[in-house]
């Protein structure tokens, strides 16, 4: 599997402010995945999110598609909210259980899991957090340096 394909399009505003306001007046609003600005992360992840409802809101819930390159390693860890997550292609390992394209898996605040192993092909994984306390802790003697949460807070929440 290939890393998703550049886009020549532009991006539309996803800002925070132009959501709400657009959300406010309408009532809705449709876009693409192609047009939420990537954020490549220093292992070569590439993350796109957005937020369901008005992004100024903590409580609203975080989607995140994920493009992990093969092999990428993520060391174990939680989150501070429910989330789940869809294997959309490729094939991942958390823990001991490989998971592959179809597969579903539901995890619940503060409970760790991991590590985290993408599949030769790689993968591409969906995941829906419950509210915006989404980023990642890293547990017992993991030091974080592969979950690059900062990172993400700082370009795509903007």
């Amino acid at each position: 599997m290939a890393p998703p394909a550049e886009s020549n399009k532009m991006p539309i505003d996803l800002s925070t402010d132009a959501l709400d306001k657009n959300l406010a007046r309408r009532g809705h609003l449709t876009f693409n995945w192609d047009d939420v600005k990537p954020v490549t992360l220093p292992n070569g992840v590439i993350s796109k999110m957005y937020r369901v409802g008005s992004p100024s809101e903590q409580a609203s819930p975080t989607v995140f598609k994920v493009y992990y390159p093969p092999d990428c390693l993520i060391e174990a860890h939680t989150h501070d909210c429910d989330y789940t997550e869809i294997v959309l292609e490729g094939s991942q390992k958390v823990g001991k259980k490989w998971l592959y394209m179809g597969d579903i898996r539901v995890g619940l605040a503060n409970r760790g899991y991991g590590p985290l192993l993408a599949g030769p092909e790689g993968a591409t994984i969906l995941f829906v957090f419950a509210n915006g306390n989404w980023p990642a802790v890293p547990l017992g003697k993991s030091d974080g340096s592969t979950l690059h949460s900062d990172v993400i807070a700082n370009s795509i929440l903007r």
